[in-house]
């Protein structure tokens, strides 16, 4: 099965005069539409090719660059900390981070308001 934006006379048109003249009977497994309704979407992947951040926006809602290099920000201090720091909502380098483990528990918004007064 296969989905794109493109509408479903796309698909025929793309059927009848490319795909059936490469492959005998023309495209061998159903075509979705989703009506041309186009999102946009970004993905942080890390150097293990493991997901660790997307989103996914319709075209009305734009993105922020600003927010996405934050994630990559955080991603890399947990990544190069082994996962002994944590970044709190909002968190930019130079902030304080967060220390995981069983204490801090119940316990964060104790860290973010001390944190939120030296910002």
């Amino acid at each position: 099965m296969s989905m794109s934006i493109d509408s479903m006379f796309v698909h025929k048109m793309w059927n009848d005069y490319e795909i059936s003249k490469m492959v005998e009977g023309g495209v061998p497994f159903p075509m979705l539409s989703d009506a041309g309704v186009e999102t946009r979407g970004r993905f942080i992947i890390d150097p293990d090719c493991i997901i660790q951040g997307y989103e996914v926006l319709t075209p009305a809602v734009g993105r922020n660059v600003d927010e996405s290099l934050r994630e990559i920000q955080a991603f890399q201090l947990v990544r190069e900390s082994q996962g002994t720091q944590a970044t709190p909502s909002g968190w930019r380098p130079g902030k304080m981070t967060l220390k995981p483990g069983p204490e801090l528990v119940g316990n964060v918004w104790k860290v973010w308001k001390t944190s939120m007064a030296f910002d």
